[in-house]
């Protein structure tokens, strides 16, 4: 029987396309953030009528779309360990994210801190930072 014609029988080209597959998304990455930064620079400093601010602030979504696909190509690619370990660093992320946003919450109902020393502009920069706090964790438990 003929392996499938995305195989290859040569070692080398397969071993090149699995460790293609199992690096980590740069190029889509950087994309994302680069038109992130670039929306948010432009909304910030540039006189743009509001449906161009609609259309700058929604420019972002697409590069994140290509991130999420790629990532998830990523993690499909992963071993069972490194699976693992991600996906207990959502389990940190996850929760740690409910717990700051129920506390703002709270605390902005309190009167105790006003809605506007903090946004989702600024709260949002947490969630990677909690996912990458997880990895660690979960890459220490492992090793």
């Amino acid at each position: 029987m003929n392996p499938p014609p995305i195989m290859s029988n040569n070692p080398e080209v397969s071993s090149f396309c699995d460790a293609q597959s199992r690096e980590i998304p740069i190029l889509p990455t950087a994309l994302w953030i680069g038109s992130y930064l670039g929306a948010m620079l432009l909304l910030k400093y540039a006189a743009l009528p509001a449906s161009l601010k609609i259309a700058v602030a929604i420019v972002p979504v697409i590069p994140f779309v290509f991130f999420i696909r790629r990532f998830l190509v990523h993690l499909r690619n992963l071993d069972e360990l490194q699976r693992r370990v991600h996906f207990e660093a959502l389990a940190y992320a996850f929760p740690i994210t409910i717990l700051l946003l129920m506390t703002l919450g709270l605390l902005e109902r309190a009167n105790i801190i006003a809605a506007e020393k903090w946004s989702y502009e600024e709260v949002w920069l947490y969630l990677p930072l909690f996912y990458l706090v997880g990895l660690a964790i979960s890459w220490r438990r492992y090793r």
